[in-house]
Order: structure tokens, then C-alpha cells, then sequence
């Protein structure tokens, strides 16, 4: 009798511990990389040497088309940790992190995405970027903080020198120790040698490939600069835009394409991308590799993205802050138990789709005040029909409508771009005029937000003057 009830017991604690065992919410490290367009080699970029992210995408699931919620920082970032569009919350520039909240109903109703999982239990920390400046108070249970600005300068710039830019391209520093990226990696490959008596949420944002584009001279060593591959460029391909479009896109404070030509610099300024992407990508690898020998290694799922794509001569300057592709792609990865490995998913998603991804994932009772999708559904099933149709804003009543086939831009003004990604993926030709695509414009115009909040906070230096003006005659 002693035997059986001592038998009954061992088994009553076996299947407890299988029970608890398959209650452990799973952790999470979420990695955000600055400015990082498809420059990867497991993009298909000919150049990039980037090993980690190339490991990382065939442990996981990588979107091969996120689009952003808008071509900046600021927005975009608060827009992924909000769940809530920049057409609804009226964020459309930067804006202190802590006024977010204050901003309009919309945004008083959302929980940041790391608040949301803190509430759920999860012990969270942060270092880097992460947020725009900084995550908000109460946020983070700890956080390793951002250093101001983006890394050591020079004391005169290399190439470029222009006032509200940071553009310019060189070694520098003598060693990655001077880089704030190589500080953020260490705190959280320090804080995954932690134990923890709970599920964490660690975030960790890097700032290259972010300008100015220095990095000390052995990540330039990598690279063999006149066998750098240029990207796709035609000099009359901003002849059939809207006048406004011309006008969204002045930005004197960046190079030209032009420029870059017409001085020989444009290989440089590739080069100057490359290393700084070759850079961060040995630094998410140091924290990457500390999480796969850590105890957390089976029980992790692992996010990395960037707020936005980059432009590096297509579309005649080298810049973000624009509605056509090269601006508003990034890259989207995610990794973990149970998701699949080496996949690739080319439908079009939306970056904001991380926070109600990963509460998903995480099995969290979904937060009811997200705009954005999950997707789940593709990750699980990646040959999954998806059929909708992804939205990036560049200020008020400016968006682009993208789908596996079209971009549809429509401007503030009525004027309108149309692009057919099939046959014309470099977006050269704009078919706006065509009355051919007329009832296809018609369908696109449709996704466009019915909400279009006026601005809560923007600068000289997030919007250009164009956009300046707009916002005056707006609150006059």
C-alpha cells in the first residue's frame, strides 16, 4: 500500500511538472536594427556579409516584403509599440516618448507593447533604441538606458557636411568599444547569463546602420569596394511624379544620386552602408549566440526588425522618408519553439503586426485596442492565403497602399502614383494616368484610412519644410 500511494505520488508530481512544464509562457528578444533596408545576404543582397542574420533567417521565418507604418524613426517605432496607426494616432514626426500617451483618445487607450506584457506577468528590460529617445516611464523594470546621439564623430566630417543631417561616411573610430552598439550588446548578453524566476521580454536596439555610417576600419576591410554591386537607378524615373511628390521629397539636406555620380562617391557612400551593416550584424550575432548557450535557448522566440527600409541612390537620393519601396521595406524575422525553420514569406505584412504576433505566440489574451494584424496564421501555416493589403503614412493624408502585384500612393492633394510590381518591381513607371488601372486604383483607394488626425508634434528636421508649412495653415 506504502508502494502504490508512493507510486500515485510520483506520478501526480510527474504529470504536474509536465502541466507546469507546458504553462512557462515563452521569453522573448526583440532585437531592432536602425535603418536596415535588405541589405542582408540572406536577402539576396550580392554583397552584405552578414553570417548572424543570414543564421538567424534559417532558424526562423523571414517576411521578405514588411512594409513600414511610416518612413521615420519615430513614427514608425511608436506605431509598432502601440499597435495603433501614424493616420490614427497623429504622430507623423518625432514626439517625446512620454507625450505619446497624452497624444489623442487613440493613444491614451493603447498599452505599449512591453507595458502589455509586464502587465501579463513578464519581467522586462531594454537597452538601446528602442523607442525613439527612450522607452516610457514605468515601461521597462530595467533598462540599460540609449546613449544621446548616434555614436563618436570625427572632428570634421569625411564627405558631407550638411546642416539637419547626420550623413556622412568613414572609419571611425579606432575600435568598437568607442560604439554605443558594442555597450547595448554587452548589457544584454549580460543579462542573459541571468537567472529569472519568471518569462522575460528583452528589449535590445541598435543604432547602425543609422548615419553618419562609421564604423572603425576593419568592417570597411570586408568589403572590396570596387566590386560593390550599384542598385538600380534610371535617371528619368522621377519625370512622370505628381508635383507634389517632388515636393514631399526635397530634402536638399541629403546626396544625390546625381552628386554621388557626378563625384565618384557613390561606391563610397555603399561602402560606408555595408560596413556598418557587417558592424551590427556581428553584434546581434554576440547577443544571438549568448540567448542559443543560455538555459532560455528552447523557450525563446526571437523578433528582429527595422523601423524602415533605406535609400541608397534609388529614387535619386540617399534618404528615407519617401512612399516608394526602398524606403519603406525592412526586414522581418521571427524565431522560436514551435515556428518553422529556412522560410520565406513573400506576401506583403505590416511591421506593426509584432505586437499582436507575439501576443499571440505567447498565448496573451489579445489586446482589443491594436490596429494592427497578427500574423500568426502565416507563421504557422506560411502558404496561408493573405490578402490584405499593407498601409505606410508619410505625414497627414499621404499613404501607400501595397499588395503582392501594386503600390497606390495617395497624396494629401488628390495626386496619385500607381506602380505594377510584377513587371515593374523598381516602381520607375507610374501607371497612375493610365486609364487601363482605373478600376484597380479604385479598389486600392478604398484601404485608405478613413481617419487622417491632425498633427500632434512634428520639427524642421522630422518633416521638411513642405510639410512645415501644411502644418501651419492647418492651425491657423
Amino acid at each position: 500500500m506504502i508502494v502504490l500511494r508512493c507510486m500515485l505520488l510520483l506520478g501526480l508530481l510527474s504529470s504536474q511538472a509536465v502541466y507546469s512544464q507546458k504553462q512557462i509562457k515563452p521569453n522573448i528578444v526583440m532585437i531592432s536594427v536602425d535603418d536596415l533596408n535588405d541589405f542582408i545576404g540572406g536577402m539576396g543582397h550580392p554583397d552584405a556579409i552578414t553570417p548572424n542574420l543570414d543564421k538567424l533567417i534559417n532558424k526562423g521565418v523571414l517576411f521578405t516584403n514588411a512594409q513600414c507604418q511610416s518612413p521615420m524613426c519615430g513614427p514608425s517605432r511608436t506605431a509598432v509599440m502601440t499597435g495603433v496607426r501614424p493616420s490614427t494616432s497623429g504622430i507623423y514626426g518625432m514626439i517625446d516618448d512620454n507625450a505619446i500617451k497624452e497624444v489623442n483618445a487613440a493613444t491614451q487607450k493603447s498599452t505599449f507593447l512591453q507595458q502589455y506584457f509586464k502587465d501579463a506577468g513578464y519581467y522586462t528590460m531594454g537597452v538601446g533604441k528602442i523607442f525613439h529617445e527612450h522607452a516610457p516611464d514605468g515601461v521597462l523594470d530595467e533598462s540599460g538606458g540609449r546613449v544621446p546621439g548616434f555614436g563618436p564623430k570625427p572632428k570634421v566630417n569625411f564627405h558631407w557636411d550638411q546642416k539637419k543631417t547626420s550623413t556622412d561616411w568613414g572609419a571611425f573610430p579606432e575600435t568598437d568599444e568607442q560604439m554605443p552598439d558594442y555597450k547595448s550588446a554587452q548589457w544584454a548578453v549580460e543579462r542573459l547569463h541571468r537567472s529569472y524566476d519568471r518569462p522575460f521580454f528583452l528589449s535590445v536596439g541598435f543604432l547602425r546602420p543609422h548615419v553618419p555610417w562609421y564604423v572603425p576600419q576593419k568592417w570597411f576591410d570586408l568589403y572590396d569596394k570596387d566590386k560593390i554591386h550599384l542598385p538600380p537607378y534610371l535617371k528619368s524615373d522621377r519625370d512622370d511624379l505628381p508635383a507634389i511628390a517632388l515636393e514631399v521629397d526635397d530634402l536638399p539636406m541629403m546626396p544625390t544620386t546625381d552628386w554621388a555620380i557626378e563625384t565618384g562617391q557613390w561606391k563610397d557612400i555603399l561602402h560606408g552602408y555595408l560596413a556598418s551593416v557587417s558592424f551590427v550584424d556581428h553584434y546581434v550575432g554576440e547577443v544571438l549566440n549568448a540567448l542559443e548557450n543560455s538555459p532560455y535557448a528552447d523557450n525563446t522566440i526571437v523578433v528582429l526588425w527595422s523601423d524602415h527600409g533605406y535609400r541608397l541612390g534609388q529614387k535619386g537620393t540617399f534618404a528615407k522618408m519617401c512612399l516608394w519601396n526602398s524606403a519603406t521595406a525592412a526586414p522581418l524575422i521571427f524565431s522560436g519553439p514551435g515556428l518553422p525553420h529556412n522560410v520565406k514569406i513573400d506576401v506583403p505584412v505590416e511591421l506593426f503586426s509584432i505586437y499582436p504576433t507575439l501576443t499571440d505566440l505567447c498565448d496573451l489574451l489579445q489586446n482589443k485596442n491594436l490596429e494592427a494584424r497578427s500574423l500568426s496564421p502565416l507563421l504557422l501555416a506560411p502558404n496561408t492565403e493573405w490578402e490584405y493589403p499593407t498601409i505606410t503614412t508619410w505625414a497627414r493624408n499621404n499613404h501607400a497602399i501595397c499588395t503582392s502585384d501594386y503600390r497606390y500612393i495617395h497624396y494629401e492633394d488628390g495626386s496619385e502614383e500607381l506602380y505594377l510590381l510584377k513587371t515593374d518591381p523598381n516602381e520607375w513607371y507610374n501607371e497612375a494616368g493610365n486609364k487601363k488601372y482605373t478600376k484597380i486604383k479604385q479598389r486600392l483607394k478604398a484601404f485608405l484610412p478613413k481617419v487622417n488626425e491632425k498633427w500632434a508634434a512634428a520639427s524642421e528636421y522630422s518633416m521638411n519644410a513642405y510639410f512645415i508649412k501644411q502644418k501651419e495653415e492647418q492651425s491657423n
